[in-house]
């Protein structure tokens, strides 16, 4: 299925290519991370051919999953200025925006809210680039990605399409093209210079710093140690466990992983240089795990899973050790994943997130843009609440331990 669009003068061909296997992984990453060409990481690897490819292969994403890839790409002649992670969905599962209500309301009105158009990294609520685009066609690959999405959404008769966890930049060129604003909320750690976990600390108000201290020596006591894996020191065997623990926890709380095995042995053939996995052993054998992903500048914390329960061990595999390994690796801010107010306390504070939005039902579209603009203010107002609850002293002149 091609489609064409006319911008600055030069005609430019959109393809929605339904696997990346038609996709060659230099041209997909000369849009999506063209800042490796000084021989750096990614800005983020969740939008990399490597990335998207081992979601596919190892059927993750595909037939059967409620995630068929629908990707956009657009040519100026022969050559690749930008594409996008599309997908087709039957569901709306591993997005973290929560649209549920409105599949409600969409279908009690008698309407079909499913396909609906996803753009965005499966199962990742992680902000990045969503248009991916290649240097020196920044405005016209934009325009062209955004016109297409929306197309494609109206002529097959869907009930919306959404971009989500989209960068600040990407919301508001968006909202200048016509796409409705979402906001929503995640807790992040900032790196403020910091040479130790110690000098960390010293900025929390004495009561956090020794509930933290408290927690550590807890969790740090559990009977093991606490080793950390990337690139060539990761194993098969460390994957064998760390799918234990995932299975766990998404068993618990999706009703199944998202995730297949043959993931997470993908992500170790092409990948092993873009994790850090955290384990918990006793003798050797693992027993709780943290998996996070290695940006250019953030460290990503995604899954967490345990065949054990200690205490506080939670806290310091997803949390404490990340601050440790973003400390050590000189990186500015630890994103820690979806939702949990609990992660203040230990230092998160919380920011803003945004999505992007369109419906063709103009009925349907006015109530939605009432629903994000109350939501917007409540965000609002509940970060602006949060902050000041949060864990960092408020006076230089606070008593020490």
């Amino acid at each position: 299925m091609t489609k064409s669009v006319l911008k600055s003068e030069a005609e430019i061909a959109i393809h929605v290519v339904p696997s990346l296997a038609d996709i060659d992984a230099a041209d997909w990453d000369a849009c999506a991370s063209p800042e490796t060409a000084d021989g750096g990481s990614p800005n983020d690897p969740f939008t990399t051919h490597r990335f998207l490819r081992a979601l596919e292969t190892s059927g993750s994403v595909g037939p059967g999953t409620g995630w068929q890839p629908q990707y956009l790409i657009a040519k100026s002649g022969q050559d690749i200025i930008a594409c996008a992670p599309l997908y087709a969905k039957g569901h709306s599962q591993g997005e973290y925006i929560f649209d549920h209500a409105w599949a409600q309301a969409w279908e009690r009105a008698g309407g079909d809210y499913y396909p609906k158009l996803q753009l965005a990294v499966p199962f990742t609520p992680a902000t990045g680039r969503r248009f991916l685009l290649r240097p020196g066609y920044e405005d016209v690959g934009f325009k062209a990605l955004v016109q297409a999405a929306v197309q494609v959404t109206e002529q097959n008769g869907l009930s919306s399409l959404h971009i989500t966890f989209c960068t600040e930049d990407e919301r508001a060129a968006g909202a200048a093209l016509g796409l409705m604003e979402r906001s929503s909320q995640q807790f992040h750690w900032f790196n403020d210079g910091y040479e130790a976990f110690d000098e960390f600390l010293a900025a929390l108000s004495s009561r956090k710093r020794k509930t933290i201290r408290r927690e550590r020596a807890v969790a740090q006591g559990f009977g093991g140690e606490i080793n950390t894996y990337t690139g060539d020191t990761l194993r098969h065997e460390h994957w064998d466990a760390f799918w234990r623990f995932y299975r766990d926890t998404g068993a618990r709380k999706w009703g199944t992983p998202y995730l297949t095995r043959a993931f997470f042995d993908q992500v170790q053939e092409t990948m092993r240089d873009d994790v850090m996995l955290v384990l918990a052993e006793r003798d050797g054998v693992p027993v709780a795990g943290a998996l996070n992903f290695i940006g250019r500048d953030v460290l990503y914390g995604r899954y967490w899973g345990a065949v054990e329960h200690h205490p506080m061990l939670h806290f310091e595999l997803c949390y404490y050790q990340a601050i440790d390994l973003a400390i050590e690796r000189g990186l500015s801010r630890v994103e820690a994943g979806a939702q949990g107010d609990h992660k203040l306390a230990r230092g998160y504070l919380p920011v803003t997130c945004h999505s992007l939005h369109h419906i063709p039902n103009e009925g349907f579209r006015r109530a939605v843009e009432q629903f994000l603009e109350a939501e917007a203010q409540a965000v609002e107002e509940d970060i602006e609440v949060l902050t000041g609850y949060g864990p960092f002293r408020r006076i230089a002149q606070e008593e020490q331990e």
